[in-house]
């Protein structure tokens, strides 16, 4: 059992975490991407009433998921984000308190730097197996259907917090 209140920081994929992964595209660029309502209130109502400040760690830059943040009051995004694991340490030193989520090889040093600082680390079902290997856990849910929600439920059990 962790100590209430360990984890501190929710830090997410986009693509392929909170969304199915799937990018349309037209001659503009982006056009839309589906996130679950359920991630969204899982992050706005679980996550930050117990004290979890929910951060944005993506490879992609897009002002589709800006709107989506400032939606669900997520102010700390990080767009662009080519070394994952390097970034983190502008989140937090803390890197015991990061619960980290995510779904592709791209994730994997940050998961590792997480998980071997005694945070938590989660992917959704439909992750890559190598993620699916390293996670401390693997949501029944797919990308974009509700892991993140899965995950955050996971964590607050694991804090022992009543739901």
């Amino acid at each position: 059992m962790l100590d209430k209140g360990k984890i501190r920081y929710l830090v997410m994929d986009v693509d392929g975490t909170l969304t199915d992964g799937k990018i349309y595209m037209g001659p503009e660029g982006e056009l839309c991407k589906a996130f679950h309502v359920r991630d969204g209130l899982g992050i706005r109502e679980l996550a930050v009433r117990e004290g979890i400040l929910p951060v944005i760690l993506t490879g992609r830059r897009s002002d589709i998921l800006r709107c989506r943040c400032r939606e669900l009051g997520i102010e700390l995004v990080f767009q662009g984000a080519e070394h994952k694991e390097e970034t983190l340490g502008l989140i937090t030193d803390r890197l015991w308190q990061i619960a980290y989520i995510g779904d592709d090889i791209n994730d994997l040093a940050a998961m590792k730097l997480v998980k071997k600082a005694g945070g938590l680390t989660g992917c959704p079902a439909d992750a890559v197996r190598a993620v699916r290997e390293t996670a401390d856990y693997v949501s029944d849910r797919g990308g974009g259907e509700g892991a993140v929600r899965d995950f955050i439920e996971w964590i607050l059990e694991k804090n022992g917090e009543d739901l």
